[in-house]
């Protein structure tokens, strides 16, 4: 059976598309549209899954879209009603695109889908499976688990924004319990990355980058936590939440707190988007990933006990906070954590076209026997790379071997040059995991700077990832969780760590950065965390053969590797991407398949 799950209207619009059970391909809407966290219907993600399966639309046999319209608006309404008469504004904006499209969503799609066909195509059957079983279907059906527990975070479902239960490869997804909105930790997370002056549903990661700046010891970091305690969130033991909704907006509001409010609450100012940072800001960063841990901990100390389960798998947009991942892998109350890599929105549309797949269906779910495939987006051949550099009238070397390229691109890295690193398949979530990368020399003290400032155009914080070959990890980061996906946080290891200064502490925030502070200073942050991912050989094998190429000239066997975009862009996608961005960047390199380009 082939089946077409969608994900769109809210942030991160994708297309998936499985036969039988089996992944074909799956891609973002951003990445042909060029429009960051797009959220429009993603026509052109359909075209490109139809042309790479080779489907014709009328071939589709279901259609599967990640929520339920109807519970939403329900929602939506009861809401507006329970907060009346405020958010007047917000419900006049938001009912003329619910009544146009959303609450038709069935006949909107089969419109929009009926356009993409050569012939008078039939009306394709849609189901609808809940928001958050399309979330926990993405990671249960992506999973080396045949039974497992399972919980969902996010901003919120139709009403959900915590779900748990048990996933069982012969019995389906049994919901145990959940958490209603307006309580939300997901919302409680995005309150405060609007507080702290970074934008909602794709600042929340800088947020995360931020926080360990803060210091655990000081009095702001302890007053903030005790008031993000005491006036905005009741947490109960088993992980549940009640919010003080008098402190929020979101329910009925364009923004999500009243910054006025929230100024006399915490006695600092709302940042705006491009103000300095300061340690304070620092500090409250720090006070709710804290705060955000420790709910986390005591919801999977609960569905342990309520399920008995060995293994968890986690989905839901909280479940891309690597830092909160780790925290809960460490605590060794399971076995082992799955994540997907698109545990966000976009991974929503894998899950409504997995959940429609097995559940309640003849298909026997036993646990994936490889680990999941991230690499499910477009490719592009020499031919088609050619034609780009041709029409740019752009000099390159062309090499007839991998060998020679990836010898040739470890030799540019050791110079210390910045290369743009462009094959293979797109990857499918937000994180470049070394198909759509910019790699660079993890040595040198100066690279995390001049990536942020002179080839990404961000913030002068942010930390950047390591990847390094599973044979490698031990010698350079202290045991912890592998992930392949960037997904978990492992500390450097502590023969390579330095000593900080005693003054560390009382320092400026771009001060601290500048502290050298380990041998790998490029991907290490300043809690002498990173976020490491894990090559094997088998899943990107022309990856890990850079890796020990380069390791053969340095002795060091780990790279940066970063998306390969500059701010508010999305990934790269195609070759055109690709050369316009390393243009307009410092890139110094772009190696695209067996092209190299030197700028």
């Amino acid at each position: 059976m082939k089946i077409l799950g969608i994900s769109a209207y809210y942030h991160d619009s994708a297309v998936a598309i499985i036969n039988n059970g089996v992944v074909l391909c799956a891609a973002q809407e951003e990445r042909f549209s060029r429009i960051k966290n797009d959220a429009s219907f993603p026509e052109l993600a359909i075209k490109y899954c139809l042309h790479e399966t080779g489907f014709e639309i009328e071939d589709i046999d279901i259609i599967a879209f990640y929520d339920k319209p109807f519970l939403k608006f329900e929602r939506l309404l009861e809401t507006y009603y329970a907060f009346a008469p405020k958010g007047l504004k917000s419900f006049t904006k938001a009912m003329p695109l619910w009544l146009k499209e959303k609450l038709f969503i069935k006949q909107f799609i089969n419109k929009k889908i009926k356009k993409l066909s050569a012939s008078k195509s039939r009306n394709i059957p849609v189901t609808f499976p809940e928001h958050h079983l399309s979330h926990a279907a993405s990671a249960f059906y992506t999973s080396p688990f045949k039974k497992c527990a399972y919980i969902t975070v996010d901003g919120v479902g139709e009403w959900a924004t915590t779900s748990y239960g048990i996933a069982c490869g012969e019995k389906g997804i049994q919901v145990l319990g959940e958490l209603h909105f307006p309580n939300s930790l997901g919302l409680l997370y995005s309150s405060f990355t609007y507080f702290l002056g970074f934008k909602v549903n794709s600042g929340e990661y800088k947020m995360m980058g931020l926080a360990p700046y803060g210091n655990p010891d000081s009095k702001n970091v302890n007053q903030f936590i005790s008031i993000i305690k005491q006036h905005l969130v009741d947490i109960k033991q088993d992980g549940s939440i009640k919010l003080n909704m008098s402190y929020f907006e979101y329910p009925v509001g364009l923004r999500m707190v009243n910054p006025k409010t929230w100024e006399k609450l915490f006695g600092l100012k709302k940042r705006l988007p491009e103000e300095k940072l300061e340690q304070i800001h620092a500090d409250l960063a720090y006070a709710a990933q804290k705060v955000t841990e420790e709910i986390l901990v005591k919801l999977i100390q609960f569905v342990k006990i309520e399920t008995n389960q060995a293994n968890l798998c986690f989905s839901g947009g909280v479940a891309l906070n690597c830092v909160a991942n780790s925290v809960l892998y460490n605590q060794k109350i399971f076995n082992d954590i799955y994540i997907q890599p698109a545990a966000g929105d976009s991974g929503g549309a894998l899950g409504a076209a997995l959940a429609t797949a097995y559940i309640g269906s003849r298909h026997l779910f036993e646990g994936l026997k490889e680990p999941f495939n991230p690499y499910l987006g477009p490719s592009y051949s020499n031919m088609e790379i050619e034609k780009v550099l041709h029409k740019h009238n752009c000099k390159y070397q062309y090499f007839e071997s991998i060998d020679e390229v990836t010898k040739t691109t470890a030799k540019y890295i050791a110079d210390k040059k910045v290369v743009g690193w462009f094959r293979g398949k797109t990857e499918f979530g937000p994180r470049a995991l070394g198909n759509r990368s910019i790699l660079a020399d993890p040595t040198d003290a100066d690279m995390q700077y001049t990536l942020n400032m002179k080839i990404k155009f961000r913030e002068g914080f942010r930390p950047f990832a390591p990847v390094v070959c599973e044979e490698d990890y031990k010698d350079y980061f202290e045991e912890s969780k592998k992930s392949l996906y960037m997904l978990f946080t492992s500390k450097v290891k502590k023969s390579l760590q330095k000593e900080l200064p005693e003054n560390f502490e009382a320092m400026s925030l771009e001060d601290k950065r500048k502290v050298v502070k380990s041998d790998l200073p490029a991907i290490t942050h300043i809690d002498f965390s990173a976020r490491v991912q894990v090559v094997t050989k088998t899943m990107n094998p022309v990856l890990w053969q850079l890796i020990q190429c380069y390791k053969k000239h340095t002795g060091i066997g780990v790279l940066i590797n970063t998306s390969f975009n500059v701010k508010d862009e999305p990934i790269v996608n195609s070759p055109e991407d690709a050369y316009r961005c390393f243009m307009k960047s410092g890139m110094d390199i772009l190696v695209m398949e067996n092209y190299i380009i030197e700028k």
